[in-house]
């Protein structure tokens, strides 16, 4: 039977936070496999920001330069899904779709999370480019433009009062969510942030470019960019297969983690967006060398552990030697 080689440490997720995490363990001469979907989550965006020295770099450069340098170090990176992960042998086994697996001593999960957005036509087509979430990530790009705020939750009215720091011109379509309470809404009202009631029809514009807010009794806004808070949904198959359950969150749900990474199922890390939400890549990037300086530092302890068995094994009389000894 050909078995998977057994890797220090398996990986899946090949983003920022699960290529720091190869990096940092490889560069500590561990085997290291990465499984990588191709499917970052910032694919469609033009820029990573906050990123010190590399502020607007392409996402898909700034992970081909991650590969390159987790593959510089020994790791080995296998593009790929995966689809199954259990318990084996000591071990981890992780299935992919194309066919074979991986083995591994400690398993990081660094499998991002899926935007859950409103069902707002338009919202998915400009996802990324003019429609935005995160105002650190995209706000300085739409800075002193037309900002719609497409209300989902009681959240929206502080996404419209982040935008409103880099925005005269901000309206809060309130759509689905709740009116505001008093004190948001004198809030709103002292940041001149206009509040639109009625449900959002769709997003007008043209290629990349949202240009207005429609409602569905046929009222339009003009807009340049247009701000909307998902529902973050960690991808959390693999660490449920495990027997992980997922937290719930006024953003979402994402998996429980330490301060390093370790999960409640010995020998699971997870780092980045899975078990941060909020995660930018710089955090996620940080938080993929912690989860991977944890693991190292596992797997250590128990190197040194099976060292000192192995020790005694080997420095243990003979049951020969100690009859011989009786005997004389």
């Amino acid at each position: 039977m050909n078995l998977e080689k057994m890797h220090d440490v398996g990986i899946v997720g090949g983003g920022a936070a699960g290529l720091s995490a190869a990096v940092a363990l490889a560069r500590s001469l561990r085997s290291v496999v990465v499984v990588d979907g191709g499917d970052p989550r910032n694919a469609p965006a033009a820029g990573a920001h906050n990123v010190l020295g590399h502020d607007g770099i392409a996402p898909a450069e700034l992970m081909a330069g991650g590969r390159r340098e987790a593959e510089h170090y020994g790791a080995q990176i296998r593009r790929g899904r995966a689809i199954a992960a259990r318990r084996r042998n000591g071990g981890f086994e992780v299935d992919l779709a194309g066919g074979g697996s991986i083995r591994a001593r400690r398993l990081l999960l660094a499998t991002g999370l899926t935007d859950e957005l409103p069902a707002v036509p338009g919202v998915r087509e400009f996802w990324g480019r003019s429609v935005l979430h995160c105002a650190y990530c995209h706000g300085w790009e739409v800075r002193g433009r037309r900002i719609g705020v497409l209300g989902t939750s009681p959240l929206s009215v502080h996404q419209a009062l982040l935008f409103r720091q880099l925005n005269d011109d901000v309206t809060l379509f309130l759509n689905t969510m709740p009116a505001p309470g008093a004190e948001a809404s004198e809030q709103l009202a002292a940041r001149d942030i206009r509040v639109v009631h009625g449900a959002v029809d769709r997003l007008r514009g043209d290629n990349d470019a949202v240009s207005a807010v429609v409602l569905d009794d046929d009222r339009e806004f003009p807009v340049d960019a247009v701000t909307v808070a998902p529902r973050f949904l960690a991808r959390a198959e693999l660490y449920e297969q495990l027997g992980g359950t997922l937290v719930e969150h006024p953003l979402g749900a994402f998996i429980a983690t330490g301060p390093m990474g370790l999960t409640d199922i010995p020998g699971v890390w997870a780092a980045g967006n899975a078990s941060g939400l909020g995660a930018m890549v710089a955090a996620a990037m940080g938080a993929g060398v912690a989860a991977g300086a944890a693991i190292n530092a596992d797997l250590v302890t128990e190197d040194a552990e099976a060292a000192v068995r192995a020790r005694a094994e080997r420095t243990a009389p003979s049951t020969e030697t100690r009859d011989d000894a009786v005997a004389q």
